[in-house]
């Protein structure tokens, strides 16, 4: 899939997401080209063959990035951090900079352009009968959505739909390059370099050896 993107202007981003399934894509020369896996599961075995479809589809060499936009979730733990650790490598390799995006935003930059509502709130399934969500107002004077609530952690118990609720089947990557572009063109901070997990890890840390008295 190819996406337009004049925001670009000479950067070249790839941006990497692995919240919902996992989605890569590279935006360089004003357009944007993405790849994407619905696997649930296999997002280190993804990876490597999404970034491959995306740099050998618009012929960039991957020295010519020049940031890596990683997807902050929210998302699962197992799931999220394998994304965050490729970006990471990815641009630790290449010596560019990490631009950490919430994907959100992303899914509320599409939603705002094709004539959502001022307000709208993000929902996403979170498993265990649990639900992340955010809310945005409106797009602001550079393009970007505006965060008003969250991201946070609501049963399914505690959530009671609203009209206009985006509920997205992946975080849309090319608008995570989007975002990213914007905020360097306006010269808008970033988002913190951290997981958006929003609550513990499936594993637990290992407790200490019980003492056996003698």
């Amino acid at each position: 899939m190819n996406v337009n993107a004049p925001e670009l202007g000479e950067h070249v981003l790839l941006a990497i997401d692995t919240a919902i399934g996992t989605t890569v894509a590279l935006g360089a020369s004003g357009r944007i080209r993405v790849a994407v896996s619905d696997d649930p599961r296999g997002h280190a075995e993804a990876i490597g063959r999404l970034l491959d479809e995306v740099f050998r589809a618009t012929g960039t060499h991957p020295a010519r990035v020049t940031g890596v936009v990683a997807g902050i979730g929210p998302g699962p733990f197992t799931g999220l951090r394998v994304g965050i650790a490729a970006a990471h490598a990815f641009a630790l390799g290449r010596g560019v900079p990490v631009l950490p995006v919430q994907g959100h935003a992303a899914v509320a930059l599409d939603a705002f352009e094709q004539g959502a509502p001022e307000h709208l709130r993000v929902v996403q399934d979170a498993r265990r009968r649990e639900l992340f969500v955010t809310e945005f107002s409106a797009l602001d004077e550079a393009g970007l959505p505006v965060a008003t609530a969250g991201p946070s952690l609501l049963t399914r118990a505690e959530y009671v739909e609203r009209p206009g609720d985006i509920w997205p089947e992946r975080i849309p990557a090319a608008s995570l390059v989007r975002v990213a572009a914007r905020r360097l063109a306006s010269n808008r901070p970033f988002d913190d370099d951290r997981a958006l997990y929003l609550r513990a890890p499936d594993v637990a840390q290992p407790t200490a050896p019980k003492r056996v008295s003698t």
